[in-house]
């Protein structure tokens, strides 16, 4: 099953950007013998637009097309929370129902349009507070590599 991260804007170099990149490495090894691709970085640019609400819909065109035909989990501060083992399970049950693609969204400053809340198929939140999206990129993907670990019965997530 291929995995993506999605993102508006671009990461400047940083410990946020190293910590990804660790995570992604992590994500490599472990999934690739559960049937998880590496996960790759998309990331999409800002919009120009003047008022938020135009930015986030122009985004959510670009989201939507960088994420078709795979399923989609948005991560919002409006989202829903989930524990790790349960976030592990329905990463299993897309890949063993044949999905060919996870998308994993971060939306940039102005946040997810609302159309990209009601594609998903799973919107999360790492709680109601307000994150800079570069915290939320290595969140996504130690969550990402938590969940494989979780399936592979490694003993990095301890319930």
């Amino acid at each position: 099953m291929k995995l993506s991260l999605i993102a508006v804007g671009r990461l400047k170099s940083g410990p946020e950007t190293e910590l990804a990149a660790r995570y992604g490495e992590r994500v490599a090894a472990v999934g690739r013998t559960l049937g998880f691709s590496p996960f790759t970085v998309v990331e999409l640019p800002e919009s120009r637009a003047r008022r938020p609400e135009d930015r986030r819909r122009e985004e959510a065109g670009a989201i939507v097309e960088a994420a078709a035909g795979q399923v989609l989990v948005a991560f919002d501060e409006r989202g829903a929370g989930l524990t790790s083992e349960a976030f592990a399970g329905r990463l299993r049950d897309w890949r063993d129902g044949g999905s060919p693609g996870l998308a994993c969204i971060v939306g940039g400053p102005d946040g997810l349009d609302a159309s990209v809340r009601q594609r998903a198929d799973l919107v999360l939140a790492f709680g109601a507070l307000t994150m800079p999206h570069q915290i939320v990129r290595a969140l996504v993907a130690e969550q990402l590599y938590r969940a494989m670990t979780i399936l592979s019965g490694h003993p990095y997530h301890r319930a």
